[in-house]
């Protein structure tokens, strides 16, 4: 397997969080009413699985071993458009969320926060993930050889596991300020 594999299987998976985020925010829209759960949990899985898990395996991993290799100059911009693309990502979902904090105060403008970026957020994904499968993904794995590619496969499945612990390990923390404010 190359390294791209895994990588496809998480832009699947992605597609199918973004179909459902499209179905809430054109119910949002129809009854005017924010569904904060839903909200909070498509922030959740942008922010964890999305950015942290995927973009995190990108820039940390595969983009790191690219920019030692002497990349044709159509491939250096890709990437740095795709360095760029998650930036954008993470702004419109801070967007959202900051979107469900206006809406306690101000539900009208919380709303339409919440719905301008989850409409962004759903044609942004798409987009994103159709120019890297075919603009990136296949090209660059010519780079590599079978023992650096294996040795990708294995740091991706080391950056999974520690997530884990790197969640947890952050609620723990805000269990503790919880309870001590309690």
């Amino acid at each position: 397997m190359q390294p791209i594999g895994p990588l496809m299987w998480e832009h699947r998976t992605i597609e199918r969080a973004v179909k459902l985020m499209e179905e809430g925010l054109v119910r949002m829209r129809r009854t005017g009413v924010l569904e904060p759960r839903f909200v909070e949990l498509s922030v959740d899985f942008i922010r964890t699985y999305a950015d942290r898990t995927h973009h995190g395996k990108e820039e940390d991993i595969l983009f790191r071993e690219l920019a030692e290799k002497p990349l044709g100059t159509e491939h250096k911009v890709i990437m740095d458009e795709f360095v760029a693309e998650h930036v954008r990502g993470r702004e419109l979902t801070r967007q959202v969320s900051d979107g469900i904090q206006q809406y306690r105060s101000d539900a009208a403008g919380g709303l339409a926060m919440v719905t301008e970026g989850l409409q962004h957020l759903c044609l942004f994904y798409p987009a994103h993930i159709e120019k890297e499968d075919k603009r990136l993904f296949h090209q660059v794995m010519k780079y590599f050889d079978r023992t650096e590619m294996d040795r990708m496969l294995e740091e991706f499945r080391e950056f999974d596991s520690r997530l884990i612990h790197e969640r947890y390990t952050a609620r723990l923390e805000e269990m503790r300020q919880v309870a001590g404010a309690a």
